[in-house]
């Protein structure tokens, strides 16, 4: 069945149209379906779905005994991987590399019936291949297994595909319900997909002051002149196909609750009978003289990116902020532009957040790439030449030579827009949301960066993270909650860094850690570290040490408590690590 605009296309078996429907007709036709297989002794198989068993490969890829309880193998058909899964003595076969960007899941974490990838942190369900935990957004193919004496078959179509589009339907027309999600981040996008998965035929407004469609921000950072094809979350034609509109330069003056309606800074406004705050956070701008200089940059777009890019080329580059996105552009400058100074208010990178020896490693790397730092400092003024950065005056009253200065000092929730409304606002500018993201206005609700929510990990403290994953989760969350279908939120922060082709990922919640647990060698840069807090593991950061946060993470997803005794012990057989 297809549907294009008030029509709907029924075909046969072997795909040709075989009759075209209004909509209005849809009803009447399912009961004559019904009453053709009733007739014809078919009932069990709807006549619309293919049979035609020459599209089918099958093939050996296994004995029964290879594989025990718990275990997965990757195997090849058709030059595709699959992962094979044993899990209480039955076989399932799920595509075998991660959808969000391709990693092997063979290398993963397996617990029960899911499998986490090991680079981000992507869950997938192996009995029917859902994506269950983000990032990302298709789940994996399906494959029929059998097993007959002792032999383990796979069943697989001949034309194979690493993903799979969770099946979703078009709009309704003659239902006038709308959703209007404001931002066009991963939060907006898996709210509109969430809904549409589950049949919701209403309109839905995506709302962007960005000039793109949704794209993945996280690579601005890592990969600055990377082509924007190549980040899309969706293209435009899966977008039209099912009926989610996305309106680009299009930024929010104000919004009236009482009212439910969106008024734009163009002059326009839009009804919605539900609505989804989702508009993230802006950099927090430098407070010195000189800052409003040109090529003084924040990172928050894909033009931002690509210009930082062009300007930085053979030039003078200051970062400010030694956060993940000010490293990362160190990272990615230091073969590019003339000189990269780094200047930091603290003595070492990722002093609070990953402790004060993983800033001293990452710190190592880029000063072997010739990045220079300049610690426990600040900027007191940026002085200028025809309106153009000339140099920077630190702290300290050194003067650095620079061409370009890109400012990475934080996020601030964009969230001043809902002033005037009821909507409750933290001291920090984070929407206030419940864990089933629900604001306290009826019919509006929250997810991603902009929001503080309840942590199941931490008790269901309120806390306010900036991680892809998170703002996908909440966007989910906020989809169900908006067709009423109560989930509470339910997720392990998982979150990734890449400085000069190595990764570092975290998971779980390590703020007021008092003590670390290494395993590995800091030196080799080949590490685990535990995050104790209270005698327990509440956090774990590595570096190729994997499938070890990944497994960490699905522990920390069903409750385990992980000890600081077990942490420090040199038996790690409680990890299960290959």
């Amino acid at each position: 069945m297809h549907m294009w605009g008030n029509s709907v296309t029924y075909q046969s078996t072997d795909h040709t149209p075989v009759m075209r429907l209004c909509t209005k007709d849809v009803d009447m036709f399912f009961h004559f379906q019904v009453f053709l297989r009733a007739v014809s002794g078919t009932a069990e198989n709807p006549i619309m779905e293919p049979t035609n068993k020459c599209e089918e490969i099958t093939e050996i890829v296994c004995l029964e005994s290879d594989l025990q309880d718990g275990e997965m193998r990757e195997v090849v058909m058709n030059h595709h991987k699959i992962l094979l899964v044993r899990n209480n003595g039955e076989f399932t076969a799920v595509g075998g590399l991660c959808t969000h960007y391709g990693a092997p899941l063979i290398k993963g974490a397996l617990l029960g019936d899911r499998v986490r990838c090991p680079f981000h942190g992507a869950c997938f369900n192996t009995k029917t291949g859902d994506i269950e935990e983000f990032p990302g957004l298709d789940c994996l193919p399906k494959y029929k297994v059998k097993v007959e004496d002792g032999k383990v078959y796979v069943t697989a179509g001949k034309k194979m595909q690493n993903k799979r589009v969770k099946e979703m339907n078009g709009r309704v027309h003659e239902v006038s319900h709308t959703v209007v999600l404001i931002g066009g981040g991963p939060a907006s996008l898996q709210c509109a997909e969430t809904l549409r998965q589950n049949s919701y035929g209403g309109r839905i407004i995506i709302v962007s002051k960005d000039d793109q469609l949704p794209l993945d921000k996280t690579k601005l950072s890592k990969a600055m002149n990377i082509e924007i094809e190549k980040i899309l979350l969706r293209q435009s034609d899966f977008l039209q196909q099912y009926e989610i509109e996305v309106w680009t330069k299009k930024e929010v003056m104000s919004v009236d609750t009482k009212a439910k309606t969106v008024i734009f800074k163009d002059g326009t406004n839009q009804h919605y009978d539900q609505l989804l705050i989702s508009t993230g956070g802006r950099a927090r701008p430098l407070q010195c003289p000189g800052a409003e200089l040109g090529n003084v940059k924040l990172l928050q777009n894909y033009k931002d990116a690509t210009e930082i890019h062009q300007i930085s080329s053979g030039k003078r580059a200051v970062i400010v902020g030694t956060s993940f996105i000010g490293m990362e552009v160190a990272a990615y400058l230091s073969d590019k532009a003339s000189i990269v100074t780094v200047i930091g208010n603290s003595k070492l990178p990722f002093q609070s957040s990953l402790g004060p020896d993983i800033g001293k490693m990452t710190m190592q790397m880029l000063e072997e790439r010739n990045v220079k730092f300049n610690m426990s400092n600040g900027i007191a003024e940026i002085q200028g030449e025809n309106g153009m950065v000339k140099e920077v005056v630190l702290n300290n009253g050194e003067v650095l030579p620079a061409d370009i200065v890109i400012v990475g000092i934080g996020v601030i929730p964009n969230s001043d827009f809902l002033k005037t409304t009821f909507v409750e606002i933290d001291s920090h500018n984070a929407v206030v949301v419940d864990e089933l993201m629900r604001t306290n206005v009826p019919d509006v609700f929250g997810a991603g960066d902009v929001v503080s929510f309840p942590l199941p990990l931490v008790g269901h403290k309120r806390v306010n993270i900036g991680h892809w994953q998170l703002a996908q989760a909440h966007g989910r969350i906020a989809g169900l909650s908006m067709l009423n279908r109560q989930v509470a939120i339910n997720t392990v922060p998982y979150f990734w860094t890449v400085l000069l082709g190595k990764s570092i990922r975290y998971t779980g919640y390590g703020e007021g850690y008092t003590d670390i647990v290494f395993k590995g060698s800091l030196e080799e840069r080949k590490f685990l570290a535990l995050y104790i807090k209270d005698e327990e593991v509440v956090a774990a950061a590595s570096m190729n040490f994997d499938p070890a946060v990944a497994r960490l993470a699905e522990m920390l997803s069903i409750g385990k408590k992980i000890t600081k005794a077990q942490a420090q012990s040199d038996d790690l057989s409680w990890l299960q690590l290959p």
